[in-house]
């Protein structure tokens, strides 16, 4: 049975964002739905997402790791968190982002921190 066009990429990738670490081909061919999919397929794959730009690979001993390239949404929350941390008040750096956002990115903000309690309540 094929697989639909690009739905073996999207299933690489998810393995990799999902992982948190770098990992080999090997790791990645055991962690995917691999039933009838060589080794080398899942290489292919990710030798065409790193041409793509989407991943990087990393020389570990003989092999290679792999992980995602992170977007501009990812490299933008690392930068606030990272403000947030460096913050000797927390608050202060908060409402500063709120001062400074337009109203409404604001009331998206609040639609996704009631979205997020919500998905944490039990």
């Amino acid at each position: 049975m094929r697989r639909e066009k690009g739905s073996l990429e999207t299933e690489v990738l998810t393995t990799l964002w999902s992982s948190g670490v770098p990992l080999s081909g090997a790791e990645v061919h055991e962690r995917i739905d691999a039933a009838n999919l060589s080794y080398k397929t899942v290489l292919t794959v990710l030798i065409r997402l790193q041409a793509k730009g989407l991943v990087v690979n990393e020389k570990a001993g003989r092999a290679y790791t792999y992980r995602p390239v992170p977007d501009k949404s990812d490299i933008a929350a690392e930068r606030m968190a990272g403000l947030l941390v460096r913050g000797a008040d927390r608050s202060a750096v908060l409402q500063g982002f709120l001062d400074a956002i337009d109203p409404v990115d604001e009331a998206i903000l609040r639609r996704l921190l009631l979205q997020s309690r919500a998905d944490i309540a039990p």
